[in-house]
């Protein structure tokens, strides 16, 4: 097992991603190969005191930003540590690939060079909840605009990773709407009800409000990147003003400090499960090879746990269960979805 990480472009730099790996080495039987500037990683490694003895390096000149457009990656860009990751990863040369980079350009160079599995028209962001059970969005992020169709993919992509990687044998799944009644929302959840509704091969069980979604509504939440983006953002926003005010009420007096020392352990519990260092990243479904999201601001911590979330994700059978799928439905029918 070869996992290839970019460990350039990150709001952190090259420095705390490239212990990230270190220590995923130490931690998981796979071979770890960094991708970036060697010359400047070997530089950095030495001035820093990190022992690349157990790392490969593959060297690209060139480095994606955050304020680089998406095209860049295939046009003025094609030679950056997260195009040659990706382009060693379509020639198999890898079995997974990781970046904490910028967004656009890795949905983009996800898209254009590992290319999506035959039959899936849009790859999209798979973010997984640590709610009292696990719950996967997809969209989170990549496609802003899309049509009832893109979502009846989602919905069935979502649902069998949930199947494979968490064993939940009929995943439910729900679409996000402003309400749970079949005619809620505007026409493109109106659309998208009757297409899941009638759709074999997933447990439909209709709209979902955002309120109903962390008490376990559902197993996955289908919506389009923009609003599924936004919902993301809240949840996130909303567990770091909790966790903030909840310290700063225990800390109020002597007796409060007592109390929050015996919650001690539930109230780190709470802050590690929505913790973006212990998820490390999202996975991007309906790509020919296993490509993970990390978050931008990933620290050393959050770069060891995308990499073992991304060795799951090459493990499974994932991608060739979609490919099955889709090679199976009557080439009219994806043709009339394109």
């Amino acid at each position: 097992m070869k996992i290839l990480i970019d460990v350039m472009g990150s709001d952190l730099g090259p420095a705390e991603l490239l212990r990230g790996v270190v220590s995923a080495a130490s931690h998981y039987d796979a071979e770890l190969c960094a991708v970036g500037q060697s010359e400047e990683l070997n530089r950095i490694a030495k001035e820093q005191s990190i022992d690349l003895s157990g790392i490969s390096l593959l060297d690209a000149p060139d480095v994606i930003t955050m304020e680089d457009k998406p095209m860049s990656v295939i046009r003025e860009k094609n030679h950056s540590s997260m195009a040659n990751g990706l382009r060693a990863l379509s020639h198999g040369e890898a079995d997974a690939f990781v970046s904490a980079g910028n967004t656009g350009a890795l949905i983009t160079g996800g898209t254009m060079i590992v290319r999506r599995i035959r039959g899936v028209m849009r790859a999209a962001i798979g973010t997984l909840f640590p709610f009292s059970a696990p719950v996967l969005l997809l969209d989170s992020g990549a496609n802003l605009d899309v049509t009832p169709a893109h979502l009846e993919q989602f919905a069935f992509i979502g649902s069998l990773y949930m199947k494979q990687m968490f064993g939940i044998e009929s995943p439910r799944v729900g679409l996000l709407n402003n309400g749970t009644e079949e005619t809620k929302g505007n026409q493109l959840q109106i659309d998208t009800y009757q297409l899941l509704k009638s759709m074999d091969g997933i447990n439909f069980v209709g709209n979902v409000e955002a309120k109903a979604i962390p008490f376990g509504v559902c197993d996955v939440v289908v919506t389009d990147g923009f609003t599924g983006n936004l919902f993301l953002k809240t949840v996130e926003g909303m567990a770091k003003y909790m966790s903030h005010n909840l310290k700063e009420i225990f800390e109020t007096n002597l007796l409060t400090k007592f109390s929050g020392l015996l919650i001690r352990d539930r109230f780190a519990s709470f802050k590690e499960a929505f913790s973006a260092t212990k998820h490390g990243g999202s996975p991007i479904l309906g790509l020919r090879a296993p490509v993970v999201k990390a978050h931008g601001s990933s620290n050393a911590r959050a770069i060891e746990s995308a990499v073992g979330q991304a060795i799951r994700f090459a493990e499974g059978n994932f991608n060739e269960q979609i490919e099955a799928f889709f090679a199976e439905r009557p080439a009219e029918e994806q043709q009339n979805e394109n």
